[in-house]
C-alpha cells in the first residue's frame, strides 16, 4: 500500500457521503456510529461504515493489537483458526470463524496492508485487508469460503488518551443466511467487535 493509497482510503473514510445513512439502533453500538448505504448491493446485503471513539487506547497501540493474529487468537471467542503464510512472495492470512449451530463454519483467505501517515501533523495509521484467491488455500470440506470480504480501517487520536476509528466493511459469507440476518449480524457485530478490542488493548502483554 502507497503512501498515497493509504492517504486516498482515509480520506474517504472521513467523507460524509449523501448516500449514507445512520443504520438501525444497535445495543451494542454504544460509543459508535453505525451507518449504511441507502441502496443495497445486488445481493441484497449492506455495506457498512462504522465511527467509533475507543477510550483508554491509543492509536499506535490499537493498531498493534490489530494487527497482532496471535494475540487475536486469545481475545476473539470466535476464532476457529487465524495464521499467517508466503505465498508466492505475499503475506496471507487465513481465518477460520465460528459459527453457531446448526451453520457451518467460514474461513477467509486475504491480505491485509498498514501504513503509517502523517497528515497535518496527526499520525494516522491505515489498514486494509481484502479476500484474495491462491492455491495454497484450498476450500475445506464442511467449512464454507467467504469470497467477498473488505476492510478498510483509520485510527487517530481523539486529542485525549483513547482513538477515534473510522472503519468500512462488507462481508458477504455465502450459504443460506437470510440477508435481513447477515444484515443484523454485520450491524451489531462490528461494533460488538471494537468494545472487544477496548479489552484486548487493556490486556495487551506486549503494551509498554
Amino acid at each position: 500500500m502507497t503512501k498515497d493509497h493509504a492517504r486516498n482510503v482515509h480520506d474517504g473514510l472521513m467523507v460524509a457521503i449523501d448516500d449514507w445513512q445512520l443504520g438501525l439502533p444497535s445495543s451494542a453500538s454504544e460509543g459508535s456510529h453505525v451507518l449504511r448505504p441507502l441502496q443495497a448491493v445486488p445481493t441484497g446485503l449492506y455495506e457498512y461504515k462504522v465511527f467509533g471513539v475507543l477510550e483508554g487506547c491509543s492509536p499506535a497501540l490499537l493498531a498493534d493489537v490489530y494487527m497482532d493474529l496471535d494475540y487475536r487468537k486469545k481475545w476473539d471467542q470466535y476464532v476457529k483458526e487465524l495464521y499467517e503464510k508466503e505465498c508466492d512472495g505475499q503475506t496471507v492470512a487465513y481465518w477460520e470463524v465460528k459459527y453457531p449451530f446448526p451453520l457451518s463454519n467460514r474461513d477467509y483467505v486475504y491480505t491485509r496492508q498498514r501504513r503509517d501517515l502523517d497528515v497535518d501533523g496527526r499520525k494516522i495509521y491505515v489498514v486494509l485487508a481484502q479476500n484474495i484467491s491462491v492455491p495454497q488455500f484450498p476450500e475445506k470440506s464442511g467449512v464454507i469460503r467467504v469470497k467477498q470480504y473488505k476492510q478498510s480501517l483509520a485510527i487517530e487520536s481523539d486529542s485525549k488518551k483513547g482513538s477515534r476509528v473510522f472503519m468500512y466493511y462488507f462481508d458477504n459469507p455465502g450459504g443460506q443466511i437470510p440477508s435481513w440476518l447477515i444484515n443484523w449480524a454485520a450491524k451489531n457485530g462490528v461494533p460488538n467487535f471494537l468494545k472487544d478490542m477496548v479489552k484486548a488493548c487493556q490486556n495487551y502483554p506486549k503494551k509498554t
